[in-house]
């Protein structure tokens, strides 16, 4: 059987996003850069311009997005929202970090789980010629969270884990690899994709007033162990977890997450300082550009890009 030939994509994306969408270009002759004029009139709304419209009709189409404040949302969802009516032949929005995505639960009367509120924004994202617009979305808090998208759109759920096994694989003691769960939440999340490696799982259990992280299974005692989470705001749990791993006898412990979100700075708690330091590596992708650009050349830190990976979600 003859293989299939790519089909030929034109790729805009957010001023954030300008590195990762050049890096996705590079992985495939099929995909190649467009661009739109991100200005702002005078009171600061968005004033945007799709670069030469008339070039895509009829073309597969794809924006790469970062949400990653609210202040940006709106300029790209109008942008997200005009492609589609071009008369193009497909749509493809790939969101690597879907934002409210630990907001997806109502624990009381009045809680607004902001995670459905963005599922039906993108829900509402018009059709273009060759049907629903396919949302790719990298590790997603809750998977469940696919219901809070509408029939008019088609999610597609994609996971960073492989460039984890990959650099895993590649390590000078990968014999000697534990993964380490925070807790139950991301056991479940990602215990499937990581079955050949012995894990340990924690669990936070309250002590009076307190919440302490513990060991709820496993040893890590000897072992290189590899915290492994979906995404990482302030790192309180991920400190936690190394302290207790650290004295159950972990030779070395590191970290891989998805999402770097680090709010307000705080990856600077994980830096290598003199000769003392917490974590031997602290791996994550580039779905928060932000991010990226912030800790490059900074140890631990390592960006595992997700560009081949977008490049491949494309053709689907």
């Amino acid at each position: 059987m003859a293989k299939r030939a790519n089909k030929q994509v034109n790729l805009f994306y957010c001023a954030e996003c300008e590195e990762l969408a050049r890096k996705v270009a590079h992985h495939s002759d099929a995909i190649q850069l467009r661009t739109i004029s991100w200005r702002n009139f005078d009171d600061g709304f968005p004033n945007l311009f799709i670069n030469n419209a008339h070039d895509i009709r009829g073309q597969h189409v794809a924006f790469l997005a970062s949400f990653s404040s609210p202040g940006v949302i709106f300029e790209q969802i109008s942008a997200i929202f005009a492609l589609p009516k071009l008369f193009i032949a497909s749509f493809t929005l790939v969101l690597p970090f879907f934002p409210t995505g630990s907001f997806e639960r109502v624990e009381e009367e009045g809680d607004v789980a902001t995670a459905f509120t963005m599922a039906r924004i993108l829900s509402m994202i018009p059709k273009s010629r060759g049907g629903p617009t396919s949302v790719v979305i990298y590790d997603i808090h809750a998977l469940q969270e696919r219901f809070y998208f509408g029939d008019d759109v088609l999610p597609c759920f994609e996971t960073g884990i492989p460039l984890l096994l990959q650099r895993l694989h590649k390590l000078p003691d990968a014999e000697n690899i534990t993964i380490a769960f925070p807790d139950d939440g991301a056991w479940k999340r990602f215990h499937k994709l990581l079955l050949h490696f012995p894990m340990v799982v924690c669990a936070k259990v309250r002590e009076g007033d307190k919440r302490i992280v513990r060991i709820k299974e496993g040893n890590p005692e000897g072992r290189h162990v590899v915290i492994v989470d979906d995404l990482v705001q302030s790192g309180g749990t991920l400190i936690e977890c190394q302290k207790v791993l650290a004295a159950h006898g972990a030779g070395k412990v590191s970290a891989y997450v998805t999402h770097g979100v680090f709010p307000n700075k705080s990856w600077e708690r994980f830096l290598h300082k003199g000769s003392e330091y917490q974590f031997a590596h602290f791996w994550i992708t580039d779905s928060c550009p932000l991010t990226v650009k912030a800790i490059t050349d900074k140890p631990p830190f390592e960006v595992l890009s997700l560009a081949g990976s977008i490049a491949d979600a494309l053709q689907i």
